[in-house]
């Protein structure tokens, strides 16, 4: 069995794929690199297929009709052959040597008991900024070493386990039934959540492995994209408060940690709503909040009248009139252009 089977959703990728493709090649036969052209109309079914020929028994191809990064994402969980797995966007990529240590590491790993989730550092590859934001967790989690819940720390604000940083044990993930939503955007939040209820068993490798890349104008982290796209932002925040209940979490530090992240998100998609200012988007901000306390009022009163909830919630902040400390978390999380 392969190591680790690595996915690459593409649609219309052929302008940054090849650089995503060739950064994974190194980790040779022990690894399958599976691609998933999710309906694209450019060149990318031709360049995945030619690596494809190229690489046969590392290189995997898997055609399908359009259904967006969530269905690109459940096709690979379903046809993943790997012990683990990780998700790469078709525009981000790896480091080589943090590679070659995540390969070895997960080697050891295979024959020490079940491991739910490996997590890595990953770097904000901005354009046009040379000094790179690298997330780690060296002061939260024990590294070098399988671990629980309970030996974790306080997560800061802004610090966050996000889709770049995870590692699955690919029977895990399958056996939790995550199912992501086709043609919606910011799917990633669930991937990154959603198992998290069932994990037990963690590994922090402190290598600076995934390289997240920032800067296309088209990209669906950049600020006017995602406030254009506020109803898929929308849409995940309401599957994530009804998917499960916290109260019900066992372990008190995971179910802290969730809640932060929980919270996070629907700060995220209340201060993309007032920055876009419109009557429809301060109306929709209302709604979100009375599905919360609908849901679940005890949730609810945590959520509005804790620190973040309270500046969101500002007469005063109003349009691009935003708190700044709150703006400058938000900005960590999602990567703003």
């Amino acid at each position: 069995m392969k190591i680790m089977s690595l996915v690459i959703p593409c649609y219309n990728s052929e302008d940054y794929m090849r650089h995503c493709i060739e950064s994974l090649l190194p980790g040779g036969g022990e690894v399958e690199i599976l691609i998933v052209n999710d309906g694209s109309t450019d060149k990318t079914a031709e360049i995945a297929e030619d690596y494809q020929a190229r690489y046969p028994g590392i290189v995997r191809v898997i055609h399908q009709e359009n259904g967006g990064h969530g269905a690109a994402v459940n096709t690979g969980i379903q046809n993943a052959s790997g012990l683990f797995f990780k998700v790469v966007d078709s525009d981000d990529w790896v480091d080589r040597e943090a590679y070659a240590e995540v390969c070895r590491t997960l080697k050891q790993l295979s024959g020490a008991g079940q491991l739910d989730m490996l997590l890595t550092n990953y770097v904000y590859e901005k354009e046009g900024k040379k000094k790179k934001t690298v997330m780690s967790y060296t002061n939260v989690l024990p590294a070098g070493r399988i671990f629980t819940w309970n030996e974790t720390g306080r997560f800061r604000k802004g610090q966050y386990i996000l889709m770049h940083s995870i590692i699955y044990r690919t029977a895990f993930l399958r056996k939790c039934g995550l199912q992501l939503p086709r043609h919606t955007f910011y799917v990633d939040n669930l991937y990154a959540y959603i198992p998290l209820k069932d994990v037990k068993t963690m590994y922090y490798l402190n290598v600076d492995f995934y390289r997240y890349y920032i800067g296309r104008p088209d990209q669906s982290v950049h600020e006017s994209i995602m406030i254009k796209r506020i109803d898929q932002q929308l849409k995940v925040n309401r599957i994530m408060l009804t998917a499960l209940a916290l109260e019900e979490i066992e372990e008190p530090r995971k179910r802290r940690y969730m809640f932060n992240y929980l919270e996070i998100v629907t700060v995220i998609s209340s201060i993309l709503l007032v920055r876009s200012g419109t009557p429809e988007s301060l109306r929709k901000k209302r709604e979100l909040w009375q599905f919360i306390k609908k849901q679940n009022k005890g949730l609810y009163k945590r959520m509005r009248y804790g620190l973040l909830g309270q500046l969101v919630h500002m007469p005063e902040i109003t349009g691009y009139n935003l708190s700044l400390p709150v703006y400058k978390v938000v900005r960590k999380v999602v990567g703003f252009n």
